[in-house]
């Protein structure tokens, strides 16, 4: 039951969080602004990982299931229609997995939102870069930052986890033709999805590395947007997304 009562809070905030955005036109194209700003903004700072390497697929999955500007829409409802019943519909050792991602969109909405808020409220003759670190600023929510990141990283540790579960990765499989006939198809990719890429980092060891370096870039950056001077901070984040200062 209280797997099922963190899931209805975290769908409740989202959901009043998109019929406000459903009122204001002009606010719902600033969230997606937002989105795909921090979407670039990734990108760049993990370009290194992002071009190749052994960390590749582990950046692109934290792009497009964490950071992307993709519409979750679909995945909101899912999360809405198995909150009463996610641990029939999930084995056990995924349910704590399922209640931390809807904990972590329902956050991320939630300052995306404030984000766009503030982003409306800024010279929109301003540079994006400019724009952005003025609203980021405004917003405030230091606390909620660092609560997104650790969120964000205990992610990632409950992916690496789920691939030392025997057996996990075959009941997974077994899940796939219930799940799209329930019509948890999104949810059940993002698990697969998942579980392959950590268990292919976790077999060479190198999960842990991989999410201290998200740690660490995350915390610098997060560090910058509040304390840096206003001027070098708009020119390294207009470089991470590739734009001139």
């Amino acid at each position: 039951m209280e797997a099922a009562q963190t899931i209805r809070q975290a769908v409740a905030r989202v959901t009043q969080l998109r019929h406000a955005e459903a009122a204001h036109p002009g606010l719902r194209e600033a969230v997606r602004t937002i989105k795909a700003l921090q979407g670039r903004r990734f990108s760049g700072t993990y370009a290194d990982m992002l071009s190749g390497g052994p960390y590749a697929a582990a950046a692109r999955f934290f792009l497009e299931e964490l950071y992307s500007d993709r519409d979750f829409a679909e995945r909101d409802a899912q999360f809405a229609r198995i909150a009463g019943a996610i641990e029939k519909f999930f084995p056990a050792q995924v349910v704590q997995t399922a209640i931390g991602l809807a904990q972590l969109h329902a956050l991320t909405e939630d300052l995306d939102h404030s984000m766009a808020v503030q982003w409306l409220a800024q010279d929109d003759s301003a540079l994006p870069a400019q724009r952005y670190v003025r609203a980021w600023r405004i917003v405030d929510r230091r606390d909620d930052r660092h609560a997104q990141l650790k969120d964000v990283l205990a992610m990632g540790q409950e992916m690496s986890r789920l691939t030392r579960a025997p057996g996990l990765r075959t009941m997974l499989r077994m899940m796939r033709g219930p799940a799209t006939a329930a019509g948890l198809g999104s949810l059940q990719r993002f698990l697969e999805t998942g579980f392959d890429t950590f268990a292919a980092m976790s077999r060479g060891g190198l999960a842990p590395q991989f999410l201290r370096t998200i740690e660490q870039r995350e915390a610098q950056l997060i560090a910058n947007l509040f304390d840096a001077p206003g001027v070098a901070c708009e020119t390294e984040l207009a470089n991470l997304l590739g734009q001139a200062p």
